[in-house]
């Protein structure tokens, strides 16, 4: 498939590019090549390889969700401007 100037001009207006027209150039050339690349892959027998649905096989990334530092009221509170047993104290804003 050989791609036009005039198509890489659409595309760009497409995706709102502002081109010169060494870049229209440039990237019919190397637009035309890539899709004379996918044409190549698409000649491919494919018939024997079984589907898959991902590419990558990973195992589950994610770690057990077990608590690991316990919460310590008094350092928590170290700072705070003003407490109330292991609570912060916050002035009241509904009357």
């Amino acid at each position: 498939m050989e791609l036009t100037l005039k198509e890489v001009q659409h595309v760009a207006v497409l995706a709102r590019l502002r081109l010169t027209p060494e870049e229209e150039k440039q990237f019919t050339e190397q637009l035309g090549r890539i899709l004379q690349y996918m044409e190549k892959l698409g000649q491919l027998d494919t018939s024997q390889v079984e589907p898959f649905d991902h590419a990558a096989t990973s195992a589950n990334a994610f770690r057990d969700d077990i608590v690991s530092n316990t919460p310590n009221p008094a350092a928590i509170l170290a700072n705070a401007p003003a407490k109330e047993q292991t609570f912060f104290r916050v002035p009241k804003i509904i009357e």
